[in-house]
């Protein structure tokens, strides 16, 4: 097993204090999809495909998805700046926020008041984005005559750094890893191998890690605690063991 294994058993899986901020969050993704990709047919825009999956697996009501198609598709609705932000927590921990926002000035003040408040720091572009690799991930559904070994010789070619089985029984998913920069080619290769793919996205895995005691580390989640409530915030990523 590889580090991306390891990453995502370690991890801590918060859940969303509440659905409604992963709807949100799920919104923003369908109008960034639409709008980039110049289409609300998901058959003929691949990353609102790999959206719509997302909503499928959150359990997502079909009428907030008709309204954030519905809301990209408008001519009056702008388009959400996605804008990475770098900094540092208390005792040296280093943070990734991925933002998505149509007030770029609400966000950044907002951001650094966080950080300010905790008496963390605000970096500059590219300040501690280096100590994250940046992957995509596939969940696919696990048939009983799937031969993981087999799938994993099958996507090599197409950008699959690792594949493992994660959960058991009827909840039993395979994880397919790679560079962020392969997602499309091994999204292309799942669905034309006939693949169930159940959800996907990119995410920043730390190249490093720091231990730190209670205290400390409590005083390091009240800052990422005040950045996953913010609405502007898509997902939030640190170097905290």
């Amino acid at each position: 097993m590889g580090r991306a294994f390891e990453f995502r058993k370690g991890r801590k899986l918060k859940r969303w204090a509440h659905m409604a901020k992963t709807f949100t969050r799920l919104g923003k993704d369908i109008v960034i999809a639409i709008k980039e990709g110049g289409s609300s047919d998901p058959d003929t825009n691949s990353r609102l495909r790999a959206v719509l999956q997302n909503c499928k697996a959150e359990n997502m009501p079909k009428d907030n998805i008709d309204r954030a198609i519905k809301r990209a598709t408008d001519k009056d609705t702008s388009n959400y700046d996605e804008r990475l932000f770098e900094g540092y927590a208390p005792h040296g921990i280093a943070v990734l926020v991925e933002t998505a926002t149509d007030n770029n000035n609400r966000t950044v003040a907002n951001v650094r008041s966080y950080f300010n408040k905790v008496n963390g720091s605000l970096g500059t572009s590219g300040s501690v984005e280096f100590m994250f690799d940046h992957k995509c991930h596939f969940n696919v559904k696990k048939a009983e005559d799937l031969d993981v070994e087999e799938l994993e010789l099958e996507l090599i070619d197409f950008g699959a750094e690792e594949v493992f089985v994660e959960g058991e029984g009827e909840e039993e998913q395979v994880v397919i890893y790679g560079e962020f920069s392969n997602f499309g080619s091994l999204q292309k290769a799942l669905e034309e191998g006939g693949y169930e793919i159940i959800k996907s996205g990119l995410e920043r895995i730390p190249t490093v890690t720091k231990e730190l005691n209670e205290e400390q580390q409590a005083e390091v989640d009240k800052l990422l605690e005040k950045l996953e409530d913010d609405d502007d915030v898509q997902n939030v990523y640190h170097t905290m063991a």
